[in-house]
């Protein structure tokens, strides 16, 4: 027996045993978690650095403080969410009452990624444990100090038969989706949930799939050019655009086209001064093959502004792009990166239809002050 049997038979032995299913129970363990990571912020915090370069307000902002909200959200309504709920009954089963009941599935299965390797492990790990589960959290490997703080973190609050965190590569990943578990939830890229979900059809496990996709922003000749070009920086720039609803694309009415590239020009400035390479607020790319798939998509499309390069950091200035061939990777790919393709529209209708052509986006954002 391995160590991944080994650890889900305890797991399995743990959870029969009815430890997990008191509420006030749960809701210790939800407190326990929250007091670990504030006493670990400080680790936490130059973890995220190191794997990502972002800043201390970043890294709070998007992987801690979200988590602490959720934890707080959480306890205060999980008595409710567990209550059962009255529902019709059928006539055939008059004069019965029927209810439905919430039940903790089991033992669950988190595989997370490495643009924001803390959240995304610990925001589904909340709502397992608020469940009643016992849970395996499986961080990527890119992330490497992150993941290494984690499973320091969880190995110090819970004992491993009721969570768990393995490190590794594919290799670990094969194994842990060779085994059956009540429930996976996945967060990445889209090749990589399509091997999961048919891993885990094998044995008619559920999954959830959080994937990513390229999403755009429509930016109608009707709105504060000012503002949009401000916040869609803000959104592109975000942990150097390694974020799966970042602005990915921007299809703009071409009569203020010019005009939202200055503004933009401007916002970037703003926000990162004339060299953004040496601004410690922009984060790095995570690793070197990812650089170099960014740096080639970037000679796909016509630089209008900014995309220093520093190989030594992997630190990309944020890039405004024109004239990129629609049949591009460039444009056929989630960027995943500070990149930002401009293309103008004529009409509302053709933009609608140039992204009704694609696949779905993960999010869409409009900007407009034409309430029709």
């Amino acid at each position: 027996m391995n160590e991944v049997q080994l650890c889900m038979s305890e797991m399995r032995t743990f959870f029969a045993s009815g430890t997990t299913l008191p509420i006030a129970w749960r809701k210790e363990q939800l407190k326990n978690l929250k007091a670990g990571i504030l006493s670990h912020e400080p680790m936490i915090l130059e973890a995220l650095s190191l794997d990502l370069g972002k800043s201390d307000f970043e890294g709070y902002a998007t992987e801690l403080g979200v988590i602490y909200e959720q934890i707080d959200y959480t306890l205060k309504h999980i008595d409710r969410f567990s209550d059962k709920k009255r529902i019709r009954s059928s006539l055939i089963s008059f004069p019965s009452k029927a209810y439905t009941v919430a039940q903790p599935l089991g033992v669950v299965l988190i595989m997370s990624p490495w643009n924001y390797p803390f959240h995304l492990s610990i925001a589904p790990l909340v709502s397992a444990m608020a469940a009643g589960n016992c849970a395996i959290v499986k961080p990527s490997r890119y992330s490497a100090y992150t993941s290494k703080v984690l499973k320091t973190l969880l190995a110090k609050l819970f004992p491993s038969n009721y969570i768990a965190t393995f490190e590794g590569g594919s290799e670990m990943n094969q194994e842990l989706l060779s085994h059956r578990f009540d429930h996976i939830f996945f967060t990445g890229s889209p090749h990589v949930g399509k091997i999961v979900m048919e891993k885990a059809s094998r044995t008619l496990t559920p999954v959830t799939l959080e994937l990513g996709g390229k999403s755009p922003v429509i930016v109608d000749a009707h709105c504060n050019i000012s503002l949009a070009a401000r916040r869609i920086v803000w959104g592109k720039c975000l942990n150097a655009g390694q974020t799966c609803i970042a602005p990915d694309y921007v299809l703009v009415h071409k009569s203020v086209q010019k005009l939202l590239i200055e503004e933009m020009k401007q916002a970037i400035t703003a926000m990162y001064g004339s060299d953004p390479l040496h601004n410690e607020e922009l984060g790095h790319i995570i690793n070197d093959k990812h650089f170099s798939r960014l740096v080639t998509l970037m000679g796909q499309g016509k630089l209008a502004w900014g995309g220093q390069l520093d190989p030594k950091t992997r630190k990309i200035a944020p890039a405004i792009l024109v004239d990129v061939p629609l049949d591009s990777d460039l444009m056929q790919q989630e960027i995943f990166g500070p990149l930002l393709p401009i293309i103008a529209y004529n009409t509302f209708s053709e933009a609608v239809a140039f992204v009704a052509q694609r696949p779905h986006p993960l999010a869409l954002y409009l900007f407009s002050e034409d309430k029709e």
